[in-house]
């Protein structure tokens, strides 16, 4: 991370756990029941990847000056997963850019882990299988 950088944009949110455990966004447009902290903790992070991977495959598109004809969408599952008591994170994503050839499809939705914010801190982190479908 260089130290001269610009924040773009900061997510806050406001979380309580229990019965009537809750996350709410600063900002109002997050405001859900959390009643477990599981599986919310991984449908949340699956969302919220998701949404700034596609984010990066229109930038990937973008920066090698190729016109999308229709959205990109990506169905992700993060696996919570245990073993010998050591709690730890698996994800898949299933990647789809219709109207694309498949080879540059595929070349977008690598570039697009290098770009995300979200694939770059997983990076080595945990186990990630992307699949063009």
């Amino acid at each position: 991370m260089t130290t001269a950088s610009k924040v773009l944009f900061t997510g806050k949110a406001h979380v309580t756990s229990g019965r009537d455990g809750a996350a709410r966004s600063a900002d109002g447009r997050l405001d859900i029941k959390l009643p477990e902290p599981h599986p919310a903790a991984e449908n949340l992070f699956a969302a919220a990847w998701s949404a700034c991977y596609l984010g990066a495959i229109g930038l990937a598109a973008a920066q090698r000056k190729i016109k999308l004809p229709t959205e990109p969408s990506v169905d992700t599952a993060i696996d919570l997963n245990n073993a010998n008591g050591t709690f730890f994170l698996r994800a898949r994503l299933d990647v789809s850019v219709p109207g694309v050839d498949r080879a540059v499809a595929q070349e977008l939705i690598a570039a697009a882990h290098g770009i995300c914010p979200y694939s770059r801190a997983v990076h080595g982190n945990i186990e990630v299988t992307t699949t063009l479908v």
